[in-house]
């Protein structure tokens, strides 16, 4: 199969930034996705439907000329949200979901909640207005090795919750673990997961090839081979419970270059064409439109996108960066290499 043409795919995890960063890294996204949720650990966050509302604003400024690119925006969780004003904020059209980061788990998560019980109340009004909730599903406990923070936090935090909430719609994100996996699999009805293009590709063994290699650092973190397998199994299953979330999260190279790194990978630029390279290596070509295109509007109860895309088998040179108001570079995951795939948005 040298071709294959798709609806066009939507992103359900996404990290924008803000100012020059947003301006820099927006036209990858918005070129081969009908659609992004849109993540809010912004700094600092965006906790308020009128915080949201103003992000959207900034993105849809910031689009291409005639870019038909939908953001999807969220909330970010705190120990101090307003209930009503997420159900407001939902009802009005302007916010699609909320994200729960723990404190302290990932880039910008230190205005998570500090104990899942607080968030309680508010996750029974949102069960009861049908508003979706993503977790950042890791435990930040730090007697928790770094390789565990995800199965632990399935036996912890999530399993109960989803359980004490049986309406609530959840997405475990960026699920990287075999634990993980096994759990959607069996998991009530209104419980999904998305997967990332880079946890696809590398094991853990990645970061520490030859000396520490920043690039490859991101959180959840890339973990054994046996996960990285049980992933690659379950998005070309055909499974309904896996969709698209690319986790796109740009940082400067002064950032992640440093003492101190922050954790994330860009990979809008190649997003789409890893993938299709996933799927391709494991003889499942055909079954990359459910997990890229309908899936997750199925997940988000959204009608599938009605422009299509067209994969085109090709290789093509990955620039290394791109640049932020010609200042910093952001390095592309996968760039300086080529990939395999072009894709092709018709009109």
């Amino acid at each position: 199969m040298n071709s294959l043409t798709i609806h066009q795919p939507d992103d359900w995890h996404v990290h924008l930034r803000d100012g020059d960063m947003l301006k820099a890294v927006l036209p990858a996204t918005a070129a081969h996705f009908g659609r992004a949720i849109i993540m809010p650990n912004l700094v600092p966050p965006v906790v308020t439907t009128a915080q949201a509302e103003a992000y959207r604003g900034r993105i849809q400024t910031a689009l291409p000329t005639g870019s038909e690119f939908m953001p999807l925006m969220t909330l970010y969780m705190t120990d101090d949200t307003d209930a009503d004003d997420v159900i407001a904020g939902y009802q009005a059209g302007v916010v699609k979901a909320v994200k729960l980061y723990p404190q302290h788990a990932t880039t910008n998560s230190h205005f998570g909640i500090s104990d899942i019980t607080r968030a309680y109340p508010v996750l029974e009004r949102m069960e009861a207005a049908g508003v979706p909730l993503l977790m950042h599903g890791e435990v930040t406990d730090p007697q928790v090795d770094i390789f565990d923070r995800e199965a632990v936090f399935l036996e912890r935090i999530f399993d109960p919750l989803v359980r004490r909430f049986a309406g609530l719609k959840v997405t475990l994100e960026h699920v990287t673990t075999q634990e993980g996996v096994d759990y959607i699999i069996a998991a009530r009805a209104g419980i999904g997961a998305s997967v990332t293009p880079h946890h696809l590709m590398f094991n853990r063994n990645a970061i520490f090839q030859g000396g520490i290699r920043p690039h490859y650092y991101c959180l959840p973190i890339a973990k054994r081979e046996q996960h990285r397998l049980a992933l690659r199994r379950a998005v070309t299953s055909g499974n309904p419970r896996f969709f698209l979330g690319t986790d796109t999260a740009p940082h400067t190279r002064t950032a992640k270059e440093a003492a101190c790194g922050c954790a994330g990978l860009y990979v809008a630029p190649v997003a789409l064409a890893t993938y299709a390279q996933v799927f391709d290596e494991e003889g499942a070509l055909d079954k990359l439109e459910a997990f890229a295109s309908l899936n997750g509007p199925r997940h988000y109860g959204m009608p599938v996108n009605a422009r299509r895309i067209t994969l085109h088998r090709e290789q093509r040179f990955v620039a290394e960066d791109v640049s932020v108001a010609g200042e910093e570079a952001v390095h592309i995951y996968r760039g300086g290499e080529s990939v395999g795939w072009r894709v092709e948005v018709h009109a």
